[in-house]
């Protein structure tokens, strides 16, 4: 191989999470081709200066469809129902138009704050149509430059209750929709919502990731439901469900007994604890539960877990940026994580949320593409305890983004 077109492009002096000194990356054709503490090539050069380089934060629950509200209802809700209800009396009102121009504004944040990878759920029934998911597919086009962006389309407010819904997501699975996901605690037949669910994930060979569990009420769940249909239909690796906040609310003995019933039926769990937080919880007078699912101890125990964005601006969370640095670390103060397991929270948002959507190309490895964000730190443990800036982020060895690293101006 000729020296001058051995690369397109050498990062020098990078800290990775398996590396114990700095390597050099060689990226050819848009993806890496060697790593090794020092590339001899003529190339195109980035100095990285020992800074930590991951392969981008990977977020797998997130609604573009409906974020960004807050100037069109009041947020005050108390309750999960109170939330879908504000959305659903304004969805009918919702044009191609706009679902994408507010799709713009999270995922151009998330793409700023180093996320490469994306699953959005999209919400199909008779009031909203296919016009969100038209928006979402534009959504995916047109930032393909700089995310991968995977479409789940589910029934947020029933299926078997509400007429017309299932034939709107049949439509949408054979227009691109790359996931199904579902709500059973929505549907008058939840049971039945989910063997739907569960046909149609078959019939299409797409993955299953469901929203589940949400309230702290430990006396009935659909989970054992998920993990039968699971197994019975060898789905397993296949399934994942967002929430499950009542596992926060199970003993130690029922809390280990469904660890293992989620590890045997390859089931996976996504925890959201910006909006985890924010609804559960809120009919407490005093010494309010947390609601939050503690995922890297299911981790330890043989469960595939994700931490992920959810709602941004909406009435499920009015606050947010897209940034999954920051929601790992929020998590890791919530979860009381020790210091010794900052790098398994960072994980939450890197490596397990790529196993959970079946990424085969993910990681800093030979073969694989060149997504690549450089963060101002030296450590994945040090990345959640400090917070620092991700300076830059490139797509297939293309620069996606550069942020400039903040300078006092001392007298």
């Amino acid at each position: 191989m000729n020296a001058k077109t051995a690369f397109d492009l050498i990062f020098r002096n990078v800290r990775t999470r398996s590396s114990a000194t700095t390597v050099d990356i060689g990226i050819s054709g848009g993806r890496i081709a060697a790593i090794a503490p020092r590339l001899e090539y003529e190339a195109a050069v980035v100095e990285v200066g020992g800074r930590l380089a991951l392969s981008g934060f990977v977020d797998t629950h997130i609604h573009l469809d409906k974020a960004c509200l807050l100037g069109r209802c009041g947020h005050n809700h108390g309750s999960v129902s109170e939330a879908i209800a504000a959305v659903a009396a304004m969805k009918r009102e919702f044009t191609v138009e706009d679902v994408y121009a507010r799709g713009v504004r999270v995922i151009e944040r998330a793409v700023l704050h180093g996320t490469t990878r994306m699953r959005t759920h999209v919400e199909i029934d008779p009031r909203i149509g296919l016009r969100g998911f038209e928006a979402i597919k534009a959504l995916k086009r047109d930032y393909a430059w700089a995310i991968d962006l995977s479409i789940c389309v589910f029934p947020q407010e029933g299926l078997t209750n509400d007429p017309g819904a299932e034939e709107l997501l049949i439509a949408a699975l054979r227009d691109g929709g790359e996931a199904i996901g579902g709500c059973p605690y929505m549907d008058t037949d939840p049971n039945a919502h989910l063997e739907k669910v569960f046909d149609l994930a078959q019939k299409f060979d797409v993955d299953v990731d469901l929203h589940l569990d949400f309230d702290l009420d430990p006396s009935w769940w659909h989970l054992d439901e998920v993990c039968r249909q699971t197994e019975q239909r060898n789905y397993q690796g296949r399934v994942a469900i967002g929430h499950a906040t009542k596992l926060s609310a199970l003993p130690p003995d029922r809390l280990k007994a469904a660890t293992a019933l989620l590890a045997k039926s390859g089931v996976a769990v996504t925890v959201l604890p910006a909006t985890d937080l924010y609804l559960m919880g809120r009919d407490a007078t005093h010494n309010s539960p947390r609601g939050l699912t503690v995922a890297h101890r299911l981790v330890e125990n043989g469960v595939v877990c994700s931490v992920a964005t959810n709602n941004v601006l909406n009435p499920f969370t009015p606050f947010g940026d897209a940034s999954l640095l920051r929601m790992a670390n929020f998590y890791a103060n919530v979860a009381h994580a020790g210091i010794s397991e900052f790098d398994a929270c960072l994980d939450l948002v890197t490596e397990l949320p790529a196993r959970l959507m079946n990424l085969r190309d993910y990681g800093i490895a030979p073969g694989n593409p060149a997504d690549l964000v450089i963060l101002d730190t030296d450590s994945g443990a040090h990345a959640i305890a400090e917070l620092p800036d991700v300076l830059m982020g490139f797509k297939n060895g293309r620069q996606v983004f550069e942020r400039r690293k903040p300078k006092l101006f001392r007298p």
